[in-house]
């Protein structure tokens, strides 16, 4: 430990876990083919959202005979357009670990009016699969984005289950491997692995979900917004580019230009190796420092993206003013901004690790977390 601040420091400060940094060597420059002021329904705004679909597919591995569609309001939008559509027809089951999968609670068992089992696990753990009904449809996150923790392979999502599979992804696609046929309905918005702008969402359906939605009708309202179908089929043009509202093509060019980063350093494998490098930084820190942990308290399920992490020294008085100090030195240093650990979440410090990081400005944040806990443990005495 020391007193004395690190000479080095990171080139990007950008930890934040959403809206997440932007692709490295990012610039206004590169949207300069952004089609603005043109109509998204002319052929040019048609076209850039067709590639953006067309790429999202290819770099994920997304099977052909899924649906995708770009959708408005963000993740939350394109999970609440699955809830509202897809849910009713058979028993749910609800699994929550972090802030955002109980919001999907929530939504379900309060505004939907739904009997759900509700399935919870505390924050640093995920529910245990084998305890969930697959013939249920089952609400999930993959990544918990407030709690740092991750489902950790599909391997437990039967093939030959009867009900449906909903993943709020918005933390893991990109990041992480997606196991696609155990998944019916997966959701997630540019603003994180790929540091994309916000209020976009991205919709993928399985064949069994479009089945859902064309042979079932949910006994309440849908607003607009969130319709999928219409006279029970499947609207086919949200698949293809054209979007249920207005959306912006600066944010589409901003989108696009990042796969095409990803795909000079690897596609998806490559964003993957670059998170998990980045994660695996924050975790040997966490190893040779026993006054800073893990939240995930299994290895195995830990988040390579949204890293959460606690203090768990014995002459830290108040937790949650300890890690909000910390936080504030950190940025007045201009080091790392925006890693205060989430409102709901335990107190401590949440690193964005995703694959548009760094590893070289992880590894130089690593002594400044040092410097601010020695030095706010001394402040404190």
């Amino acid at each position: 430990m020391t007193n004395t601040a690190p000479a080095n420091r990171p080139a990007n400060a950008r930890f934040s876990s959403g809206p997440c940094a932007k692709i490295p060597g990012f610039s206004l420059d590169m949207l300069s083919d952004a089609p603005l002021g043109r109509s998204h329904r002319a052929a040019i705004g048609k076209n850039k959202l067709k590639e953006a679909i067309d790429l999202t597919r290819e770099i994920l591995g997304v099977p052909a005979d899924y649906r995708i569609g770009i959708v408005p309001a963000s993740d939350t939008g394109a999970v609440e357009m699955a809830l509202w559509s897809l849910l009713g027809a058979r028993k749910v089951t609800m699994c929550a670990w972090e802030s955002f999968g109980s919001g999907w609670v929530t939504d379900v068992v309060k505004q939907l009016k739904l009997d759900a089992e509700v399935k919870e696990a505390g924050y640093g753990d995920i529910v245990d699969f084998a305890t969930v009904d697959f013939n249920t449809d089952v609400v999930f996150t993959w990544n918990g984005t407030t709690s740092g923790v991750r489902v950790p392979s599909g391997d437990k999502i039967p093939a030959d289950r009867e009900g449906l599979t909903i993943c709020d992804a918005t933390s893991a696609a990109f990041a992480m491997d997606l196991p696609w046929d155990k998944l019916d309905v997966t959701t997630f918005s540019w603003q994180k692995v790929l540091g994309g702008e916000g209020g976009h969402g991205v919709l993928i359906l399985s064949p069994r979900a479009v089945e859902r939605l064309e042979s079932y009708t949910p006994a309440w309202p849908l607003p607009k917004i969130f319709r999928l179908t219409s006279k029970g089929k499947l609207i086919e043009g949200i698949f293809v580019g054209e979007t249920i509202n207005t959306p912006s093509m600066l944010c589409v060019e901003d989108y696009l230009v990042a796969m095409k980063w990803a795909k000079t350093i690897g596609g998806l494998k490559g964003l993957v190796d670059r998170a998990a490098a980045n994660a695996k930084v924050v975790w040997d820190f966490c190893d040779a420092n026993p006054w800073i942990a893990n939240l995930a308290n299994d290895p195995a399920t830990a988040s390579t993206t949204s890293v959460c992490l606690k203090f768990n020294d014995a002459r830290i008085k108040d937790g949650a003013a300890f890690a909000k100090a910390v936080t504030k030195r950190l940025e007045k240093e201009g080091v790392a901004l925006d890693i205060g650990a989430y409102r709901d979440a335990p107190a401590g410090l949440r690193i964005w690790c995703g694959s548009t990081i760094e590893k070289a400005d992880v590894e130089a944040l690593m002594p400044w977390l040092a410097y601010a806990f020695e030095a706010e443990i001394a402040a404190q005495a």
